[in-house]
Order: C-alpha cells, then structure tokens, then sequence
C-alpha cells in the first residue's frame, strides 16, 4: 500500500512550486529546508529576468498560497539525515537545528536592536554584516527571527531575550528529531556558485574589487549591505569601469565541465543594473555568449549601449595594483593580441555548481558532477537536476509533483 504523504526536500523555487502543486491536489506535503526561509537563490537575486522583477513578485504569491493551504507543512533549518524502505513507503528522519524565537515573534526587530556584535552576513554572501538576532531579508518566510546563539555571548543572549516583548525568544530550544514516513521523495536541493578560492588565477577570492556574480547581485539589491548602490569593496567609492569575466570555472575540466546555462543572461542583466544607476563603462569578456531562445531579444537590447564593450577572449589572469584597482590579462580570440587593462571593480561569472556536489546525499544517486538522478520514487527537480532559469525552475518543479503523485497512486 503506496502513502500518500510526498516529501520536498528544499524550499527554493522549484521546491515550492511541487509542494503547491501537489498539495492543492489534496496531497500532504512536507517541505524540508536548511536555511531559515523558503525561497532558495530567487530570494536572494536583485531581479530575475527576462522581466527584471524582484524575487518577492514571484515568491510571495507562492507564500501566500502556502499560508492557505493546510496540506503544506514547512519544515526549516532542517536536513534529512537518512531515508530508508522502497517506493511508496519511505522512512525518512530529519534533524531540525534550533532557532531560538518561537511562534510568537510579530518580527517587531527589537531583539535584533538588543545586539551588540555583527558577523558576516550568509545571506549576502559576505558582502555584509548581520547581528545575533536578525531577519535574512525584509520579505523572509517563515517572517521570523532567527538567534545566532553559537557566536552570541551570555550576555548578549540575555540582552536579546529581555528584548523581546511577546516572549517569543526561547533560548532553551533544542535540536529536533523528526520521523516522516512517505510515499514519494523530491529533491529540490538547488545550486550554490562555485568556489571562487579555486580560482587562483582570478584572484581566488582575494582581491579587494574582485566580486562574484551572486556578491553583485545583493550589492545592486534595494535589501542589500548597499542599499542597492553598486560600490566597490575596498572603498565604498562608485566604479566607473567595470568588467565581467565569463566561465569563471565552467567549461573547464579543471573546475566544472558543463556550461551553467544562466551566467550570460546574469551578467548582460548585471551590465542593466549598472547602466541604470550610473554613467560607468562596462566590458563583458566571453567564449560564447549563450541566450537560448527568447532570451535573444533580451541580449539584443542590452547590446545596444553604446557604454557596453564585447570582448571575445579568455581571461588568464587578474591582478591587483597598489590602490587595489584588478588588473586584467586576457587574449583576444578575434584579433589574437594579448593585453592587459585596468578596471574599477570586476564580476565572475561564477558557474552554477549543485548544491548536493562533493557531498554524500542521503536522498537519490548523483551523477559525476553532483546532480541528482531520478530513481524509483525519488525525483529531482530544478537545479538539483540540471542548470536552469528561474521559468524553467518552475516547469519542473511542476513536472517533479505529477511524478511524485503518479509514485504515490501506484502509476
């Protein structure tokens, strides 16, 4: 006898999108997500194209539809830990870390004033400071805070609990364990960007004006460290010459062998941000630039700037002067003459890596590169499975819930 109960192992877009489809079918569903709050790398980004609309345009009608739905039940700061038994009947036993605010927090802030001591911020990547008590981003859900209590002193703890005026801070909070028995199992574990530390002939992650692409897009969001102002690092000051650096690790088999799918469309969006908030000069280095589809016309029109320099070559190296301006070396393809040229700040287009590689997965069978594979009663769904847009995301995780409810029904 199949259980009708399906679990979604990862709150990000596609994530969310199989739990609602299945859920609004009348099955149960249990999302289960490390961060704090559902919405995965979306929530994160400035705007996704090709409409450049904020995350919370798309998340908070999915939000939403979660709040009235009783068949969703959300399951954060968790990780499943082992899954055992065959289709239509799994075991499955998630550890639950604790948050230390409970269901009464109205996210009023006034633990977070209570204090004293910052970190870096997870959220923006680094590119900001977050305190002991914090709120990732202003449009979060679950809309509560969350109590770094590892990095938080006596003190401090004590501070943050007086603060609160609905009781809602429970520092006696404790890890949970949390059996769930289901019939079927999506894995919507997502992407992270590829480790910028193996680039050392970019920088490695060490040079003052030298971001990430996923660095820029919080810099350039309205709820970022910045407050959307596009900034170099070392010194606050406006870039008036910037460069985006191509395969920044994919196409490489010394980093990742596949082409991540998004990053041409992300910088050309990135060289958007820019051109909007400022008079700079821009210059893309690429191999190739890939805009599948109708994503053409999007390229086509940010072409058009007069301000917007292609550069067809390959990036050998990049180097930092004195003031910490980076120093590009790259080889043009076309005219085959090398040079070197300085620059206010430079993003990599660093590639899209599975959130799953290097790991052992307790859920599913990954393929050489990290990426989820199907198996009986065990679907992969969005980045998990493959790179994709945020559209495309969606698609499957509409695809991964017809798959689960067909395991579940005995088809």
């Amino acid at each position: 006898m199949s259980n009708n109960s399906i679990l979604v192992v990862g709150g990000g877009f596609a994530g969310i999108t199989a739990a609602l489809e299945a859920a609004e079918i009348g099955y149960e569903v249990y999302i289960v997500e490390t961060n704090p709050y559902l919405g995965g790398r979306v929530a994160q980004l400035n705007q996704y194209f090709p409409k450049l609309c904020p995350p919370s345009c798309g998340l908070e009608i999915q939000f939403q539809r979660i709040k009235n739905n009783p068949n969703v039940k959300v399951i954060t700061m968790a990780s499943v830990e082992s899954v055992s038994g065959t289709k239509g009947n799994y075991d499955v036993k998630i550890t639950q870390r604790p948050r230390y605010v409970n269901e009464k927090c109205t996210a009023c802030g006034e633990c977070e004033k209570a204090t004293a001591s910052t970190v870096e911020s997870e959220f923006d990547f680094g590119t900001g400071k977050r305190g002991m008590a914090y709120k990732t981003h202003p449009f979060m859900f679950p809309m509560r805070y969350v109590v770094d209590a590892e990095n938080a002193s006596e003190g401090e703890l004590s501070a943050i609990k007086a603060a609160c005026p609905y009781d809602a801070v429970d520092l006696d909070d404790t890890s949970k364990a949390i059996d769930l028995n289901v019939g079927a199992i999506v894995v919507a574990t997502g992407w992270k960007p590829y480790d910028v530390s193996n680039l050392t002939n970019l920088g490695g992650g060490t040079l003052k004006n030298v971001v990430t692409n996923m660095q820029f897009e919080r810099l350039a969001a309205p709820n970022g460290p910045t407050g959307g102002q596009i900034a170099r690092p070392s010194d606050g000051m406006e870039p008036k010459k910037i460069a985006f650096v191509q395969c920044a690790g994919s196409r490489d088999q010394n980093h990742l062998n596949y082409c991540s799918y998004i990053c041409c469309m992300a910088s050309l969006k990135h060289v958007r941000y820019v051109r909007k908030r400022s008079d700079a000069n821009v210059t893309v280095f690429y191999i190739d630039l890939r805009t599948p589809g109708r994503y053409d016309k999007f390229k086509v029109a940010t072409e058009a700037d007069d301000k917007l320099s292609l550069v067809k070559g390959k990036v050998a190296a990049i180097v930092e002067d004195a003031a910490g301006n980076p120093i590009v070396t790259v080889e043009n393809a076309l005219t085959g003459i090398k040079s070197e040229e300085k620059f206010d700040m430079v993003v990599l287009a660093t590639g899209m890596e599975p959130s799953t590689a290097g790991l052992t997965a307790p859920v599913g069978s990954m393929d050489a590169d990290g990426f989820v594979m199907d198996g009986e009663g065990i679907i992969a769904a969005g980045c998990a499975k493959q790179p994709l847009d945020v559209m495309k995301t969606a698609q499957s995780g509409t695809a991964a819930a017809m798959k689960a409810i067909q395991t579940v029904v005995g088809r």
